[in-house]
């Protein structure tokens, strides 16, 4: 990632989280005041894009750090730790929400529409400004969000607050009017709610794959492998893993089989010709390839290493 592209995005995830810090805590208060459940869970479905444009932030900014000896892979990963912890602290939080929308059907209060609406309409209409000022207004953003996960769930993210909003205001709109209907306001808050969980769980899923080292989600290794096979140079490939250390870098080894019995000069070449290939069109960041003139022994598609226990101090014992 480029030091322009960084401080783009940057500046970008740093005025769309302020704004959106802004919107929380004028609909807490407020939908306290106005007796609101609804204004309520939209804070808190506020609150969850709150939490993923911190995590984006810091994933541009963790991403300029340089590996250490103990954090060969620098820290990718402490984005995706982050995004487990955001997204067990949403569940909870729907949890309450849901139960006190369950206690209000029961025991309905007198909820201020007129308060609701103008908060509700507010809080949308800054949302279209986080997702504006998240889009950009050069043709390299379009770029950007195209290759970039974070930076293109962060935007979706600010849509569809947009849309929860608007829900809120329709809902305060109709209490208004109607003089009643007080029914409507969990109604709302539960639908709300239902929207975050199921962001939350995604979240949680996504996460739980990063760190179970899966391959990423529209990788098709055949492929893959096809594509390295189709290099000049190479016969075979096996023992092939792809995995990802945060959502814009992906890693590889494989076990690349060589045309013949070339020199380490020769071999080099061809190692680097695999890399350039498939670089760009899987996105793969950071491969390891273990070059060899015939194929491991069996079983070919795993050759793992036949590593000894360890002791009970953890190291592993003379042989």
């Amino acid at each position: 990632m480029s030091a322009d592209v960084s401080t783009r995005r940057e500046r970008r995830l740093a005025l769309a989280l302020g704004l959106n810090l802004v919107i929380v805590v004028a609909q807490v208060v407020f939908g306290i005041v106005a007796g609101s459940l609804g204004l309520l869970a939209d804070a808190g479905h506020n609150l969850t894009d709150v939490a993923a444009l911190l995590i984006s932030l810091i994933a541009v900014r963790l991403a300029r750090r340089a590996p250490t000896p103990s954090r060969s892979f620098g820290m990718h990963r402490s984005t995706i730790l982050a995004a487990q912890a955001n997204a067990a602290s949403i569940l909870a939080i729907t949890a309450l929400i849901v139960f006190e929308a369950v206690r209000r059907f029961s025991h309905p209060g007198h909820v201020e529409g007129g308060i609701v609406v103008a908060v509700a309409t507010v809080g949308g209409l800054a949302n279209l400004a986080s997702a504006l000022i998240l889009r950009g207004h050069d043709h390299r953003a379009d770029d950007e969000h195209g290759s970039d996960l974070n930076m293109r769930s962060a935007l979706l993210h600010m849509f569809g607050d947009a849309g929860a909003s608007a829900g809120v205001a329709i809902a305060g709109a109709v209490i208004l009017v109607t003089g009643g209907w007080d029914w409507l306001d969990p109604a709302v808050s539960l639908g709300i709610s239902a929207l975050i969980a199921v962001q939350a769980w995604k979240l949680l899923r996504e996460s739980a794959e990063v760190l179970l080292e899966a391959t990423p989600a529209g990788l098709d290794l055949d492929s893959l492998a096809d594509t390295m096979t189709g290099v000049d140079g190479v016969e075979g490939v096996h023992d092939l893993h792809v995995w990802t250390l945060s959502s814009d870098v992906r890693a590889m080894s494989a076990h690349v089989v060589l045309d013949g019995h070339p020199s380490l000069e020769e071999a080099q070449v061809v190692g680097e010709r695999v890399k350039t290939h498939i670089g760009p069109m899987f996105r793969i960041a950071h491969a390891t390839l273990e070059l060899e003139c015939e194929a491991c022994g069996e079983p070919a598609d795993f050759c793992a290493i036949d590593a000894a226990p360890l002791d009970d101090h953890g190291h592993a014992p003379n042989r």
